[in-house]
């Protein structure tokens, strides 16, 4: 199956789900402390020895890595993608690289790995020494450099690059590019948790469990 892992705070805990988007459902529920790539490792094996096997895997980046999947093709949700972009530039920036690199970033799910590549090259290339300055911090008297948040905003796009758009090369897998399918599953829990939020900590804990391992 194209596997779909993402970590949610949910009644309480930390929930990791692992999702398969085509049969519309949660194959795997499991209660951890923190979203650790070790807990997809252990989500893996699991999933192997009850007989599932991953063709690929949809992620948002933090376990959307190379070693941790290296062996089968790896997406990086574009909604993420978009969400890490906009924490560094919010949605209304003021500097027009900013307003330049939110307005590719918006292209990404209606664009090819080409042209993206492209675009994305062209605005380094043009920002390139304005991203390079630097000013002294008063407090520290140290120089720094003056746009750390558009810097990361650029890193973060540079990184995950490789993984925006292999949907479009493995065709015949019918990749999701994004977490949609398991971010749905996560709000419909979060709605029923909403209205029985009356229950006891361990009884919220338990029924969010149990619907995010019913079938859909």
């Amino acid at each position: 199956m194209v596997a779909i892992g993402d970590a949610t705070w949910i009644g309480g805990a930390w929930m990791l789900v692992i999702r398969d988007p085509h049969a519309h459902e949660n194959v795997y529920v499991k209660e951890v402390s923190t979203e650790a790539t070790s807990d997809y490792q252990i989500a893996r094996a699991e999933l192997l020895r009850q007989g599932f096997v991953f063709t690929a895997f949809v992620g948002d980046g933090r376990v959307a890595v190379p070693w941790l999947f290296s062996d089968i093709p790896v997406q990086m949700c574009h909604f993420h993608q978009k969400e890490i972009v906009v924490r560094y530039t919010t949605l209304h920036p003021e500097l027009p690289a900013g307003q330049e690199l939110l307005a590719l970033v918006q292209t990404l799910s209606s664009n090819t790995k080409t042209a993206f590549t492209a675009a994305f090259e062209t605005w380094c290339a043009k920002w390139a020494t304005f991203l390079k300055e630097r000013t002294v911090n008063s407090k520290t008297g140290r120089r720094q450099f003056t746009h750390r948040r558009l810097r990361s905003a650029r890193e973060s796009l540079r990184i995950h690059l490789p993984f925006l758009f292999t949907f479009e090369m493995y065709p015949a897998f019918n990749i999701p590019n994004t977490t949609n399918s398991l971010d749905g599953s996560f709000k419909k829990v979060k709605a029923a948790i909403g209205i029985h939020s009356g229950l006891t900590h361990a009884r919220k804990r338990k029924l969010v469990r149990t619907l995010l391992a019913k079938r859909e």
